[in-house]
């Protein structure tokens, strides 16, 4: 039996483990970033919006925004071991999905300058990245080992049946935690 966790994060998502896990997450013009320390296997990935909040913004959501997800995540490693000198990166996403013209201040292109600046900026080596384009993506990231697997989604029906399936997947895990939980009235 594997006991490998399987989680999947959404826009604002962050997410980190020092046993080991995949984490997956559906991207279009958002980022997603999967940093990892091999030496001590623990890793983890985020999934951002923008890369930081207007003026104005509250502080609600703020892991939407990649400039905190980013800190977020490194802190969160950190925290379980990890080694910032060590760290290593694959970023993803980016794409311009939408039926708008493209621009260098479009959603996408921002996202793409802000990671590729930030990773640089923290000097984190920069091992892999699938970054533009126009198209959806699918990624899939082992924290302990660094691996991770993108799949291009061409076209919304592609889209919405790996969101369909991401959903059923959330929905199965739930009914098991059920099964954990023993509700009681008082």
């Amino acid at each position: 039996m594997n006991d490998t966790r399987d989680v999947t994060i959404y826009i604002g998502g962050v997410f980190a483990s020092r046993d080991g896990a995949v984490v997956r997450t559906l991207l279009g013009s958002c980022i997603a970033a999967c940093v990892w320390d091999p030496r001590s296997g623990v890793g983890g990935m985020n999934h951002f919006m923008l890369p930081a909040p207007s003026n104005g913004d509250g502080s609600e959501g703020l892991s939407r925004y990649g400039v905190h997800a980013m800190e977020l995540l490194v802190g969160e490693i950190q925290k379980l071991g990890g080694d910032r000198r060590r760290l290593q990166a694959k970023i993803f996403g980016g794409g311009h999905v939408l039926q708008m013209a493209e621009c260098a201040a479009s959603v996408p292109a921002q996202n793409i300058r802000f990671i590729r600046g930030f990773i640089a900026s923290e000097r984190i080596p920069l091992i892999a990245e699938d970054l533009g384009g126009t198209t959806a993506r699918q990624v899939v990231f082992h924290t302990d080992s660094g691996k991770a697997f993108v799949k291009r989604l061409l076209g919304s029906v592609h889209v919405q049946a790996a969101a369909e399936q991401e959903h059923q997947r959330e929905a199965q895990r739930a009914l098991q935690r059920a099964g954990e939980i023993t509700l009681f009235d008082e």
